[in-house]
């Protein structure tokens, strides 16, 4: 979850940073990117509630454990519903303002990074609730499947041709010293076909993202278009 999270982050980093500098050229594109992170952070709040958080709550036979979470979700929903109203009622790109996205932002900016490290503590303290299943138990195996299994779906389930390669782009290989830069486990092969054959649907769009190809931070394609037209 933290690392799901860490690419909504650097998504969310990487519009606020360039949306201010964005050439009226890439306009077009840079509006593609933002509605698919918006995508990408709709589709991860609505699986939560409507598949993770019902499981758990199962498995914990603890209705209440999810109560303060409901509430943060609840916070930075309008914001959040404020950025993709405006975005997709842009008559045509070129009317796009990155000083009005920008405000648009920080409006749900202190909630929405609240949350995002809340929910992190509230599942690690899972650990110590009283029925949670014990290490080493078939009941923990098949927690463990659950969220692995969740994990992996709740990615793919929000769009194999955008979301997909906006999280891969997004995930930055090298934090931690490489600890997970083979996460989410997948062949080799597979990772770059999904970033490179499927990604190349929207390609242009991905040139915003925080990182390249191979999960290596970069400088922001804003900064370095700036540099190069000066």
């Amino acid at each position: 979850m933290a690392l799901l999270h860490n690419s909504i982050f650097r998504g969310y980093n990487s519009i606020y940073h360039q949306a201010p500098l964005v050439a009226d050229k890439d306009k077009a594109d840079f509006v593609g990117y933002c509605l698919t992170w918006f995508k990408f952070v709709k589709s991860h709040h609505d699986d939560e509630e409507a598949t993770l958080f019902t499981k758990i709550e199962e498995l914990l036979q603890d209705k209440t454990v999810f109560e303060e979470t409901h509430k943060e979700h609840e916070s930075f929903l309008p914001g959040l519903a404020d950025f993709e109203k405006y975005l997709a009622g842009l008559k045509t790109p070129s009317d796009f303002s990155g000083d009005e996205l920008l405000r648009i932002m920080q409006s749900f900016q202190q909630p929405f990074e609240q949350h995002f490290h809340s929910e992190i503590a509230t599942i690690s303290n899972f650990a110590d609730h009283p029925n949670a299943p014990k290490h080493g138990t078939p009941e923990n195996d098949a927690a463990s499947a659950t969220f692995k299994a969740w994990g992996k779906s709740t990615v793919t389930k929000a769009g194999v041709t955008d979301v997909v390669p906006f999280f891969l782009l997004n995930l930055d290989r090298t934090v931690e010293n490489g600890m997970w830069a083979n996460w989410p486990p997948m062949p080799a092969p597979i990772r770059w076909g999904l970033i490179n054959l499927v990604g190349a649907w929207r390609s242009a769009w991905w040139k915003f993202a925080s990182c390249d190809a191979a999960g290596q931070p970069q400088e922001l394609w804003a900064y370095r278009a700036t540099q190069a037209k000066a």
